[in-house]
């Protein structure tokens, strides 16, 4: 098939649901795969995905491709998440406790381009909203190949806050190996807001 219709192809072929503990081993396999080993093991998607639930709302989805996993969004409810040395509150127009916190976007990288990533961000903040969120935050990984995860942050409408290096040298240092850094990573954060209104 010619590489023109792989677009059409894909997004045709992609069904969207709330994340659940079935995931959990594809999620795992495909984070590590993207992010670096021991970014993702059992102990923290579970914390993770049980911060996503509140009032009954799921704020995680996950994209398929028939059985296989190519997209998640894990995203934190308002109040299930420590805001903490890396985050600027004082910044953020919004009052603190109606933030919620886009913990991680990944999709497959045969995958991206075809609008996946901004479909499940879509889905989350249509859930955190109905959750009482006003506003998301996250840090964006800015040594992404070309910036990528600032560049579809913004054009998603997220706004620049601050921007913090060294932001997951702690993590690396107990075991989270940075696909550019190793266990010394040093790359820097986009600390970034959307607004919902």
């Amino acid at each position: 098939m010619p590489l023109f219709f792989l677009p059409v192809y894909v997004m045709s072929q992609i069904n969207y649901k709330e994340l659940s503990p079935d995931d959990f081993e594809q999620i795992i396999a495909l984070g590590n795969h993207v992010h670096g080993d021991g970014y993702l093991d059992n102990a923290n998607i579970l914390n993770w995905y049980n911060k996503g639930l509140k009032n009954n709302i799921n704020s995680g989805f996950v994209a398929y491709d028939g059985e296989k996993l190519v997209g998640f969004r894990i995203t934190f409810a308002v109040g299930n998440w420590d805001i903490d040395k890396w985050s600027s509150p004082n910044k953020w127009q919004v009052p603190q406790g109606s933030v919620c916190y886009f913990k991680c976007n990944t999709v497959d990288e045969n995958y991206r381009g075809y609008g996946i990533g901004s479909e499940l961000l879509t889905r989350s903040i249509t859930a955190a909203i109905k959750q009482g969120a006003k506003a998301g935050v996250s840090h964006l990984w800015k040594q992404s190949p070309g910036n990528s995860a600032v560049k579809y942050f913004t054009k998603c409408g997220g706004e620049l806050v601050q921007s913090h290096p060294d932001k997951w040298r702690e993590d690396a240092l107990n075991g989270y190996d940075c696909i550019l850094c190793g266990h010394d990573c040093h790359c820097e954060a986009a600390e970034m807001i959307i607004y919902f209104s």
